[in-house]
């Protein structure tokens, strides 16, 4: 277990604080479960209240001593588990007031290089959150041309996906690929200098190999599907977002099984007896952070911040869900 990082505690800036505070109220107390406990900054903010009492989650095994310090900081008020948030169920069973979700990778990860995440690292590739069964080394050295271009175009949403998986694999032929900078090197002679965008050329497709080695979609859907069941009637789920496809999952889960969910047509005649219903009446429109936020934390300029609210129904299986986004989740179940 790594331990080294006490210094790195609570330095993640937890983005959108303030608005997530006041929509989970923990004002009048209840339960609220952190699904990306990370350095511990939401977790900390909702245990200031003294009736909440919250349940944290993370896979990434560096956070664990941050975590126990603050089990012995409040006892019986905080419970960390070691686990991935797809595997909720473990941890709770129901009746849960406030379930979060913050999408983003942590400053924890970002900042140790041998972790790989940063394009800045010289460090080997890896990738990987925690709880992980492949990695990005094993990924550039093992996938086929195509099958890295599916990922790179797909997950990565990168226009140039063929051109770059092409040089990776010309470049594993004459040695295999282990370091950060030899994949950044790659990528940038892969792309055409773009002398009006701020953004590094890496950007997408390591986005797109975190995503992949992670599976991240697939805990996404998973998590949100069983976060959905555990809570309370007006028990909420909130989640930040960082990129389109987490936030047109995010999107499509909360308006498609909302109470006021779209028609296919507005001559269709209203459902009285709906029960593919899960979230009261849900509103569209994502909270992103002020200038002001920005300015202090550039990172959180790309996040948006979605809440639904669970109605009195029974929870029920979204099958249809699974079907819409299946494309992404097959995308990761790729493996050599």
């Amino acid at each position: 277990m790594t331990t080294q990082i006490s210094s790195l505690e609570f330095t993640h800036f937890p983005v959108m604080l303030s608005e997530i505070i006041e929509i989970s109220n923990p004002k009048k107390g209840g339960v609220f479960i952190d699904c990306t406990f990370g350095g511990g900054n939401y977790t900390k903010a909702l245990l200031d209240f003294p009736k909440t009492k919250v349940i944290g989650i993370d896979r990434d095994d560096a956070v664990i001593s941050i975590a126990r310090k603050m089990e012995k900081n409040f006892k019986n008020r905080f419970k960390f588990y070691h686990l991935k948030f797809s595997q909720l169920e473990k941890v709770c069973k129901d009746n849960v007031d406030v379930i979060l979700i913050d999408l983003g990778l942590s400053s924890i990860q970002l900042q140790d290089f041998k972790r790989g995440f940063s394009f800045k690292s010289k460090e080997k590739l890896d990738m990987t959150m925690g709880l992980s069964d492949n990695s990005a080394q094993h990924a550039i050295n093992n996938l086929s041309e195509n099958q890295l271009t599916l990922i790179i175009k797909v997950l990565g949403e990168e226009k140039d996906a063929k051109k770059i998986a092409r040089n990776i694999v010309k470049a594993r032929t004459q040695k295999k690929i282990t370091r950060v900078d030899e994949l950044v090197e790659i990528i940038e002679k892969s792309k055409k200098k773009n002398y009006y965008t701020k953004i590094n050329p890496s950007t997408k497709t390591f986005q797109a190999l975190r995503i992949y080695v992670n599976k991240e979609i697939t805990e996404l859907i998973n998590g949100i599907i069983k976060a959905s069941k555990l809570l309370k009637p007006g028990g909420k789920i909130i989640i930040v977002s960082f990129h389109s496809i987490e936030d047109k999952i995010v999107k499509y889960f909360f308006s498609n099984f909302s109470k006021n969910k779209s028609k296919p047509s507005r001559y269709f005649p209203e459902e009285v007896n709906d029960n593919s219903i899960l979230f009261e009446n849900y509103n569209n429109k994502a909270l992103k952070p002020s200038q002001k936020e920005i300015n202090i934390n550039n990172p959180s300029r790309s996040a948006k911040l979605r809440f639904a609210i669970r109605n009195k129904k029974d929870f029920f299986y979204p099958k249809s869900f699974i079907q819409k986004f299946k494309k992404y989740l097959d995308i990761e179940a790729i493996y050599v």
